[in-house]
């Protein structure tokens, strides 16, 4: 999950900064027992994860994963169903009367060459848009699943303690925002119990044992742009016979720059992103048309639609300026930004702070990237999700001095998290999680 320069040396320096102020203790404080419990599965979580790392599939194709995912849950006795919106997996236990609690993984990977060079690394290929690529798990979803499957494992030796139904899911598709749709349109809330809370963590590049979380806003929402500006193609050295689309595209490019520094409220998040252009062959051919396709980031909903029609009327502008035809404007709504429930957030901080210390538990900005674990909230389930550190706190370090080698942050080919102690602290926190909720019930 990219997110700007600035925001990864203020996520990071916040991470590694001691936290003040502590927080009122959680209802139910997490068991004694618990790291033991972890220590003791631990080998057998590595193992799992270094296979998801090594094989890593695309979305929508998660056949493998998805299956061994549903495997583990089965070991454990949880009801499980298989191929919900694709290739989803719902698993459920049921534990006495309470509430229900929703705990997400995501299965799917990048496509994209992993060149860690670790000995687990993915040489894995599959098939994307017609092209063979390379596969990597290079956002952190080995480390998302390997916690799930140990999540679930702490919970059910620990049941004497707790009541309400745990619902585990993996979800699909999660890079391209599409999964949680997919489960939600399949039945994920009508035909399985509507979970009361719901969970996700996800990986951080910033010191391992840290756990980073926020109140309200904490991913951005994302929208794309596919724009075709149409021209009269002609020779290059007669421009005045011709409708130029590339110098219109190139003026579109500079001008829509002007509704995020001076119609978005500047204390707002806001960032549109041309990111591809494509038209034209040679140097001396003007075409008749030139595509542009881009990114929007947002957190407001108000600043979302600011945007979208600042980009549509800015592109009708540059088209007119140019004397072409109006140009074809795509707008496709993406995944909506994360907004952490601050009843849940707060309760789930309090607990944490209790189990792994108030320095290892920090608040941090919202991140410029997107995550559809904003579907299951949206459709009125209070939830949260957090982030936990898997870089060594040596290696974070030693980037923020001058001259410092560049942290390889998620969707990097050089992402490398550290398995130990990244997934214990992962199984840690979601358990603690989890745990205080049914106690606060």
């Amino acid at each position: 999950m990219p997110s700007s320069s600035f925001l990864r040396r203020t996520w990071i320096a916040a991470l590694c900064a001691c936290a003040t102020g502590a927080m009122a203790q959680a209802a139910s404080p997490p068991p004694a027992q618990l790291q033991t419990l972890v220590n003791g599965m631990y080998p057998s979580l590595e193992t799992l994860y270094k296979d998801l790392h090594a094989n890593p599939e695309l979305a929508f194709q998660e056949v493998r994963t998805a299956a061994r995912m549903a495997e583990e849950m089965r070991k454990l006795g949880f009801e499980v169903t298989e191929k919900v919106g694709g290739t989803g997996v719902v698993a459920l236990y049921r534990n006495g009367a309470g509430p229900t609690v929703l705990v997400r993984t995501e299965l799917d990977a990048l496509p994209m060459e992993e060149k860690t060079g670790l000995p687990y690394a993915s040489k894995a290929k599959a098939q994307s848009n017609g092209r063979e690529t390379f596969v990597a798990h290079s956002c952190g979803h080995d480390i998302h699943m390997a916690s799930w499957v140990g999540t679930a494992r702490t919970l059910l030796a620990l049941k004497e303690q707790w009541k309400g139904t745990l619902m585990f899911v993996a979800q699909p598709a999660e890079e391209t925002v599409s999964g949680a749709k997919a489960m939600i349109a399949d039945g994920l809330f009508t035909r399985f119990p509507k979970p009361d809370f719901a969970f996700a963590l996800h990986t951080s590049p910033s010191p391992y044992g840290f756990v980073g979380y926020r109140v309200g806003p904490t991913s951005s929402n994302s929208d794309s742009l596919e724009i075709t500006f149409k021209g009269r193609g002609g020779h290059g050295s007669a421009p005045d016979k011709t409708i130029d689309p590339i110098t219109i595209a190139a003026r579109f490019i500079t001008d829509v720059q002007t509704v995020v520094s001076r119609e978005k409220d500047p204390a707002e998040f806001g960032v549109v992103t041309v990111g591809a252009i494509q038209g034209g062959t040679v140097g001396n051919i003007i075409p008749d048309a030139v595509v542009l396709r881009g990114t929007i980031r947002s957190y407001k909903p108000e600043v979302r639609e600011k945007l979208l029609a600042g980009i549509r009327r800015t592109a009708n502008a540059a088209a007119l300026m140019g004397g072409a035809p109006e140009p074809e404007v795509a707008l496709v709504s993406g995944g909506s930004a994360v907004v952490n429930d601050g009843t849940v957030a707060n309760r789930t901080a309090a607990a944490l702070r209790s189990a792994l210390g108030n320095a290892q538990v920090v608040q941090v900005p919202a991140i410029t990237a997107s995550e559809d674990f904003s579907e299951f909230l949206n459709a009125g389930v209070p939830g949260m999700m957090f982030f936990v550190g898997v870089l060594s706190p040596d290696e974070v370090a030693a980037s923020r001095k001058p001259g410092g080698k560049p942290l390889a942050f998620n969707h990097s080919p050089f992402f490398a998290p550290v398995p130990e102690p990244s997934i214990k602290t992962s199984v840690e926190a979601m358990s603690v999680a989890v745990l205080a909720t049914l106690a606060a019930k």
